[in-house]
Parts: structure tokens; C-alpha cells; sequence
């Protein structure tokens, strides 16, 4: 029966695992093409100077080195633009795609080196010559602040925005509160390090006037469109490809600088030119992330009931504004207060610019760095008021009767900005956590020595947004074999897309999960598409191939119809066959040249869906030894229906290691 669920929901093997465990994926690094060149990029060695001159002679001298290519080559250097946020006067701090004038920060691009083997553009890249009047760096967030030595001068600040979220009153809440606590928290700087880095192959096709560049990840519609500017090409002469990709964790697929002088390096010389990047050199070029402190104060009755929070949070986001580095002040300055009822808020979030790598998303970007502010400043507040710790959040989460529940209003984002918790039991989820976890026996652990090993036992809860719009895109075609090729505007970054969007075209057209074949990403496939990011795919690009399917089964159904002499509502579709009421049949085989649909899932970009994760844990630790282990772990996540239950679990299991490495860094978890 069309549109019963079988496979949704259900254990299945994943599509993608058998090419990987048997070494048949394809990345960047596997491709080759005939008179291919190898790019390296020469780096800025200091965080911050004036570039005097850039000597390529010397490189150009070693056999095999075919071009070196600068900011002087390229002319009027392109500067990144803001995919998320573009707000005004954020365009003052955008990165150029290569350093001209000025650097500012360790690994900055400043020359691309193209020779026949990989090695030789090495070698090249180690002989020019840079002439940098080094300037004082900005190191951190104080001296940004201080504004004593500013990045962008022109812009007399490093202060690239501020974000105020602001819900109810908050100045009156701590004049009428029983007790207040104000404290300090930090983060420290994150890189996601994916197991491959990235990587980049462009192909110039002369002839054609055609851009085509293999590698893209996360967001190649926005990529194409804005390497296509950059070109002065149109949109339709760019193609960018997605190969398999080994991690994403929201940092790759973002336009990076590499990605402009690459393919303009393959137009420059005629050629095509591939680009890998490195170890050391992704430690200074893929964004960082994280990297925020804060001082802020929770208000409260002497129950425990949260009456308000204010403070201040300061981000250091880098030396530039990349593509989405706003998302985490944005995130901090609206959702620091977590899934708690919390009636009066005041936080501003400042971003600042500092010599260093610029930021952009990693996980969760914000609601990581706000969850670590919230949960300890409540257990800090609980500890105070007597209270425990589970119980302090048991009566300040959210009800269900409470949702919608509106978040704070965001400026200078605007109403625009708005976004709430939609749906969800957070108690019950807490509860569920508690008893799976034994939280009433386990307590009376806590800072008990057993054994030569101190004993600790905490809770915490965190939200996350998903669902991110506008929408996604998505097309079907009934291929003459009977098989469904499946295109979808969503990009796979590990998460398990193939094996989703099967299921969920299988189901919809009742045919066994082997009979579609998913095709996704590349801009080649569609018109339009959005990407992976905010743990969209399944919702939007999911909602968009269910939408096409049943746009497919009712044009199988009209034509099917029209062959067999009877309407259209009248034709029964079953195990990939048309059915009259008088018995008579079609294959979908035989109804293939009438079998496309495509279709745009809207959805509107706020509100958000938001959803719970409580976690709860207990570790263990010697005396004076920073080594811990951790004893037991349990952890509820308050979700829709799940597509299928590994892809929820790898995900979510993945977090604790991250997780663990920033409470004790240095420290292993064992």
C-alpha cells in the first residue's frame, strides 16, 4: 500500500557504508585528470602586517613550477560575502580571498603556487620572498576591546556587531529578587578537524565559458552563485560538485578563501588545478569556533524559582567576518537561557575581531558555549539555595503547556529574528533521564571517596534548533528500468542523507527501499537547492522528496488513467504497478516517459524547531590526578518520530567526546 511506512523508522543497513568499508568512496584526493597542476598556498607567517612586496622570482625559477598567482594577478581582490546574517555594517569586516595590503592572522593566503606534482608547488611556495611590516597583534578579547590597535582602521572599532536579547525586565527582576548570584565563565577555542581535510579540484572549459569545481560540500547552490559572481560568470556557467567528503561538523562547505584563487588559477593558466589541503595549514585556515567568555547573573527566589538572567558575553571571533561566524553571538544573546521558563533576560553578546583565525560554525554553535553558561551558573545557584540539582531544573524547565514559548527578542536582528520553543514534555524527558540514570541513589555519591577515586554526579539539559528554511528542492524521475532517481538540493556531510531520503521515497511510493537511486548536492542536479546545516536535511529536503513523490504518484496515476480508460482516482498503485478497477495493469515501467516531478518545499526560517537534550553522569577521579572516568551516562532527546534509529544515535553519541575533551582539557576521559 502506497504511503505505509516501512523502512522509516526502522533499522536499516545504511546505503553509504558499503563503499566506504570497502575503500570505494571518492574524495578529492582520488580524482586526477590529464595535465592536471598541484596548488600550494603560501601563508602569512605573522598575525598581523602590512604586505610590502611579494617576490615570486625565485619560484618561478624551479623547474616545473608552471605559474605563481597574487593579489596582483587577480586584480580587484573579491571579498566573502555573509551567507547568514549580512546585517548592516558587517560588510566592513569581510575577508578578502587573498592578502593584498594587509594580513591579519597566521595562514592568511597570499600566493598560490601551481607546478606539475605536489611537492614542486611545495618547493615553489618556500622560495617566494614576502617583505611583511609586522604590526602589534590584538591577542585576545581585552586588547580588542581596549581598541588601541584596530584591524580594519577604517572602521575605528573591532567590535564587527552587538547583540542584545532582551525579554521582560530584567533591572527590575534582580531589585525584587531574594537572591543573586553573578559569576565568570569561559570556552576556549574549538577547530572541528574533520578526519579529511578539505579539498579542491576546478576545470576550466575555454570553450564552453563553464566553471566546474569538484569538492563542494554543505552549501554548493550559495557557493556556486557566489564563486560565479566573483568570475563574472552567470550562475548556469558554474557547476560544483559533491564528492564524498570525510566530516563536515558544520565547518566545511562554507566559501572559504581557497575557493576563489583555485578555480581562478585553472582559468589563469587553462588548465586543471587541484588543491589539498594539508594538516598544519587546516589548523590555521578551516574556521575556528568557540571561543567566548562571559559575566553574568542569575536572580532567583529563595524556592529556586529563575526570576531573571543578565550579563554580558564577549565572542572572539577572529580576524574576519566569515560566511556564518555570526551565528554564534546571535545564538548566545537569545538562547543563553537554555530551555528554562526564564520571564526577564538581558544579554548582550559582542563580537570581536582579534588576530587570529577567523570563527564560523562547529556544533551547535552558541548553544554549546550558553548551555555551559546557564547549567553551571544553575548548579551554582541551586548549590547556594539548598536545593538539588535535578530539582532546581525540574522547576524551571519549560512546560508543556507553556509552548509555544517565546525566546528573546534579538537586536538588532528585529522581529524578523524571533523564535520560540515549539513543542515538547522537557519535564518529562527529565524524568525519564533521571530514573533510567538511578539520579535518587547515585546523588549520594556525590564528592564521596570510594576506593582511592572521588565520585561526582551532575545533570544538565541543553536545546537545539533544527529545521533551518527557507526550503529545500527535490525532483523525482521514473527511469525506464522501473527505478526512482532521487534529486535533492541537501548535501551529505556524513549524517546518513542516502539511506533517509531512500526510506523516505521508498515509503512514499510503496516501492522497496533498492528501487530509488539519491543523487544530491551538486548544483549540476537542480536549479536550486539550500544544503546541510541546522539539521535540516531531513526536514526540508525529506519534506520536499515526500512532496515530489506523491507530485510523481499523481502523475503516474493521471497517466495510467488515461491509458487504461478509467479517472484518475480510480487507479490503485502497488509493488510499482498501475491498477484499472477491471483488473487491467500497467507497469510503472511502461508509464516512465510521462515520470518527473520536482517540487520546492517551503517552510518559513523562524520560528525554529527547538529540541531537548538532558544528560545526566557520573565520573570518577583519583586525588590530584586530572585523569576521570566516566561511570555511567545517560541521556534523553525529546524529537519527532525518528527516521531511522542509528542516525539519530551515531550523532548524538558522537557529542560526548567533544564534550568531555573541553571539560577536562589536556585530560583524557578513559
Amino acid at each position: 500500500m502506497i504511503g505505509t511506512n516501512r523502512y522509516i523508522g526502522s533499522p536499516v543497513e545504511r546505503i553509504e557504508d558499503p563503499r566506504f568499508l570497502r575503500g570505494r568512496g571518492q574524495f578529492v584526493g582520488d580524482l586526477r585528470r590529464e595535465g592536471m597542476l598541484h596548488a600550494a598556498i603560501l601563508r602569512s607567517p605573522v598575525a598581523h602586517g602590512l604586505v610590502a612586496a611579494v617576490d615570486t622570482s625565485a619560484a618561478l625559477a624551479i623547474a616545473g613550477v608552471r605559474a605563481v598567482i597574487t593579489a596582483k594577478d587577480i586584480g580587484a581582490v573579491p571579498r566573502i560575502p555573509l551567507r547568514l546574517l549580512p546585517l548592516p555594517g558587517t560588510e566592513r569586516f569581510l575577508q578578502p580571498v587573498i592578502g593584498a595590503d594587509r594580513v591579519r592572522y597566521v595562514g592568511e593566503p597570499v600566493a598560490v603556487v601551481l607546478a606539475d606534482n605536489p611537492a614542486l608547488a611545495e618547493d615553489g611556495a618556500g622560495a617566494i620572498t614576502l617583505d611583511i611590516e609586522e604590526l602589534p597583534p590584538v591577542s585576545d578579547r581585552q586588547a580588542s576591546g581596549r581598541r588601541e590597535i584596530l584591524l580594519f582602521e577604517e572602521a575605528g572599532t573591532n567590535a564587527a556587531i552587538v547583540f542584545t536579547g532582551v525579554k521582560g525586565d530584567a533591572d527590575a527582576a534582580f531589585r525584587d529578587a531574594d537572591y543573586v548570584r553573578r559569576d565568570r565563565f569561559a570556552v576556549q577555542r574549538h577547530t572541528a578537524l574533520p578526519m579529511e581535510p578539505r579539498g579542491l579540484l576546478a576545470e576550466w572549459d575555454a570553450a564552453q565559458g563553464r566553471m566546474t569545481v569538484l569538492g563542494a560540500a554543505k552549501v554548493p547552490f550559495f557557493n556556486r552563485d557566489t564563486l560565479a559572481a566573483m568570475l563574472g560568470l552567470s550562475a548556469t556557467a558554474v557547476d560544483l560538485i559533491e564528492n564524498d567528503v570525510g566530516g563536515g561538523f558544520g565547518a566545511r562547505g562554507e566559501f572559504y578563501p581557497e575557493d576563489f584563487p583555485i578555480p581562478f588559477a585553472a582559468r589563469h593558466v587553462g588548465r586543471p588545478v587541484r588543491w589539498l589541503e594539508d594538516r598544519r595549514e587546516h589548523l590555521t585556515a578551516m574556521n575556528h569556533a568557540r571561543q567566548a567568555d562571559c559575566e553574568i547573573e542569575i536572580a532567583c527566589r529563595s524556592n529556586g524559582t529563575i526570576l531573571g538572567v543578565r550579563g554580558e558575553v564577549f565572542v572572539d571571533l577572529g580576524a574576519y567576518v566569515r560566511t556564518n561566524g555570526l551565528i554564534q553571538p546571535r545564538t548566545l544573546a537569545q538562547c543563553l537561557t537554555g530551555p528554562y521558563r526564564v520571564p526577564n533576560v538581558r544579554i548582550t553578546a559582542a563580537a570581536l575581531l582579534t588576530n587570529k583565525t577567523p570563527s564560523g560554525t562547529y556544533r551547535g554553535p552558541g548553544r554549546y558555549e550558553g548551555s555551559f553558561f546557564c547549567e553551571r551558573l544553575i548548579e551554582l545557584a541551586a548549590h547556594d539555595l539548598g536545593i538539588d540539582g535535578a530539582e532546581m531544573r525540574r522547576r524551571n524547565l519549560i512546560g508543556a503547556g507553556e509552548m509555544p514559548y517565546r525566546l528573546p527578542r534579538l537586536e538588532p536582528v528585529g522581529p524578523v529574528g524571533d523564535t520560540e520553543c515549539d513543542s515538547g514534555d522537557y519535564r518529562e524527558a527529565l524524568e525519564r533521564c533521571l530514573a533510567e540514570f538511578g539520579w535518587a541513589e547515585k546523588r549520594a555519591l556525590q564528592g564521596r571517596e570510594i576506593d582511592g577515586r572521588y565520585h561526582g554526579v551532575a545533570v544538565a539539559c541543553f536545546f537545539e534548533g533544527g529545521g533551518a528554511g527557507p526550503k529545500e528542492t527535490a525532483r523525482l524521475d521514473l527511469e525506464a528500468d522501473g527505478t526512482v532517481s532521487v534529486y535533492v538540493g541537501s548535501t551529505a556531510v556524513g549524517q546518513g542523507l542516502e539511506t533517509v531520503i531512500a526510506q523516505i521515497a521508498a515509503d512514499t511510493l510503496g516501492l522497496p527501499l533498492g528501487q530509488s537511486r539519491v543523487l544530491h548536492g551538486s548544483t549540476s542536479f537542480l536549479d536550486e537547492g539550500y544544503g546541510a546545516f541546522a539539521s535540516r536535511s531531513t526536514v526540508l529536503g525529506g519534506s520536499a522528496v515526500f512532496e515530489a513523490a506523491n507530485a510523481l504518484l499523481a502523475k503516474i496515476r493521471a497517466a495510467a488513467g488515461a491509458r487504461l480508460g478509467c479517472a484518475a482516482e480510480q487507479i490503485e498503485l502497488a509493488d510499482g504497478y498501475a491498477r484499472a478497477p477491471d483488473g487491467r495493469s500497467l507497469a510503472f515501467t511502461e508509464l516512465a516517459p510521462e515520470g518527473s516531478a520536482g517540487h520546492d518545499r517551503v517552510r518559513q526560517r523562524q520560528p525554529a524547531d527547538l529540541y531537548l537534550r538532558i544528560g545526566c553522569s557520573a565520573r570518577r577521579g583519583r586525588p590530584g590526578n586530572r585523569r576521570c572516568r566516566i561511570a555511567r551516562l545517560s541521556r534523553r532527546r525529546g524529537c519527532r518520530p525518528h527516521r531511522e534509529p542509528s542516525d539519530i544515535a551515531r550523532p548524538v553519541d558522537r557529542r560526548y567526546g567533544p564534550g568531555a575533551g573541553r571539560r577536562f582539557p589536556g585530560a583524557p576521559c578513559l
